[in-house]
């Protein structure tokens, strides 16, 4: 409950407490004034006796409030005190017809004091009080006065209960808000709570993805040691034999130089497994600039006139989000310089709030993605080990291609920030 909530609360209770006292104050002093509509002692003594009744009953009430378990909801306790309080200002109007502003408190607190279908019977009640009152006093003297009686309840009464079915559906429909709103509340922590498992297998599955890129790594390499490296010492070793058995200086020169450019070439290899274990272009930027730097030093060996653009806000990716996707980059690189003899080449990285897509486009000579024959070369992997790629990490690899309209190549993965 907001501040303002608890002022306008605190003063209807404020009302409630010491608006019977107020009324039933103006209705004496009225009275007083005019003394003549009083016929006697008697009916002095009965009024005087009466109000101290009526701050009795009222002082009872205010102070049994506070110990009552229902507090201000509508009980049997409540719909008493009102029917005795209505019982003093009937007489009491009966005896002088301006004592009706002390019955009008019935309609101040009437939802506070009786329960439901027996409200409306209540304040039809206090109305024929004051219609007795505005019409002259009970009881009418003569017909006309009747007639005004009728006319006078009829308009008092309908609009206290107009106001009254106003006041309950405005208090349905409040019910209904909060219900509302607790049933939002309900919903959102659910949402988060799924959101909190989400982020938990996101971060489940990067983990799970780099065990598996791992192993593929490892599986890569051991192939291309397989077939450069250890090819390359099987040829030194077969070229340091010839020379050992070489019978002429000539002859061991030969072999020697043999031997010595398979040493620089199975280096060079060396070096570039070393180097595809792991994207060096992101050991000092992030991706965004990591791709800007890929793309324009292939298009400067290639001779290929190639654009790179961001859309979205560019966030610091998950490590394992910036390989994937320089991965598939440098592998679509690599594809369209072997095969798709392009003349253009469009990359575009784009956050868009839960995901990044990565789209690559030339104007090659296009294939048939359905047709195609996947070729693995050295430090490639094909359409399949992209798509496999960008799995690995809940993503998804789509191709668009058709002899003689060039191909695009989109990458969708999940935007999964860096760690902090």
């Amino acid at each position: 409950m907001t501040a303002a909530d608890r002022q306008l609360e605190q003063r209807w209770e404020q009302l409630h407490t010491w608006g019977p006292y107020g009324l039933l104050g103006v209705s004496v002093v009225l009275a007083a004034a005019t003394s003549e509509l009083i016929n006697g002692p008697a009916e002095w003594y009965t009024a005087g006796a009466l109000v101290v009744a009526a701050v009795a009953l009222q002082l009872w009430w205010n102070g049994t409030r506070s110990r009552r378990a229902e507090g201000r909801t509508p009980s049997r306790a409540g719909a008493a005190n009102y029917v005795v309080r209505w019982a003093i200002a009937f007489v009491l109007s009966w005896i002088n017809p301006l004592f009706a502003f002390y019955a009008a408190a019935g309609f101040m607190d009437a939802d506070e004091l009786i329960p439901g279908p027996w409200r409306r019977l209540g304040l039809f009640a206090t109305a024929v009080i004051l219609a007795g009152s505005q019409s002259g006093g009970l009881p009418p003297k003569n017909g006309t006065q009747w007639i005004l009686f009728a006319g006078l309840l009829v308009a008092n009464a309908g609009l206290q209960l107009v106001v009254t079915h106003l006041m309950e559906q405005e208090e349905r429909r409040a019910i209904e808000r909060a219900e509302t709103i607790a049933e939002l509340e309900r919903t959102n922590a659910a949402l988060q709570q799924a959101l909190d498992e989400n982020a938990a297998l996101h971060a489940q599955l990067l983990v799970q993805a780099r065990e598996a890129g791992v192993a593929d790594e490892r599986r890569r390499l051991a192939a291309e040691i397989h077939d450069t490296l250890a090819q390359g010492l099987t040829g030194i070793i077969a070229q340091l034999q010839v020379v050992a058995n070489a019978g002429d200086l000539e002859t061991a020169r030969t072999h020697l130089q043999r031997a010595s450019d398979l040493a620089r070439h199975s280096l060079g290899e060396a070096r570039r497994s070393v180097h595809n274990l792991a994207p060096v272009a992101l050991e000092h930027d992030g991706l965004p600039q990591a791709l800007k730097s890929t793309v324009a030093e292939w298009g400067e060996r290639t001779g290929i006139r190639a654009e790179f653009t961001v859309t979205g806000t560019a966030e610091h990716l998950h490590d394992e989000v910036s390989a994937t996707l320089l991965r598939i980059a440098q592998e679509a690189l690599s594809n369209t310089s072997r095969h798709a003899h392009a003349t253009r080449l469009g990359v575009t990285l784009s956050f868009m709030g839960d995901e990044v897509v990565l789209d690559i486009r030339d104007d090659g000579r296009g294939f048939d993605p359905l047709a195609a024959r996947e070729r693995t070369s050295t430090g490639g992997f094909g359409l399949d080990g992209m798509r496999a790629r960008a799995e690995r990490i809940a993503g998804a690899l789509t191709v668009e291609s058709e002899p003689g309209h060039g191909t695009a190549l989109s990458a969708r993965v999940p935007l999964v920030r860096h760690d902090p």
